[in-house]
């Protein structure tokens, strides 16, 4: 009787090179790093005025005003907009402008990956 080895090949698929590869590695990671910056102000302005941050500290003051343009869009989108505790703020406009952020952050990153795949 005769001997009858296999082996196990493996198969890789030559994917072409395309141009626009690296292009859309950096565009994504330049959207992701803009939303990141955004994530993180506004992750500290709600952090700040959860914890009743003073006004009028530099570092306060500096996180409220580079986060201003980001979430004045969405100021008055509720009716219970800032919930106060003392001098606590819970500032659902800022959470709700996190969201959203993220959301368009996603969506122009599959935009982009779209046909990637």
């Amino acid at each position: 009787m005769a001997e009858v080895t296999r082996t196990r090949e493996t198969v890789t698929e030559d994917r072409p090179v395309v141009a626009n590869d690296h292009g859309r590695n950096v565009a994504d990671r330049i959207i992701w790093f803009i939303a990141g910056i955004i994530l993180i102000l506004l992750a500290l302005r709600f952090l700040l005025s959860l914890l009743g941050a003073n006004r009028e500290n530099a570092f306060a003051d500096f996180i409220y005003d580079a986060s201003q343009p980001f979430v004045s869009p969405f100021f008055g989108l509720f009716n219970y907009n800032v919930v106060d505790y003392g001098v606590s703020r819970l500032e659902f406009y800022t959470l709700f402008a996190m969201l959203m952020y993220a959301v368009i952050a996603w969506g122009l990153s599959s935009l982009i990956n779209l046909n990637r795949r």
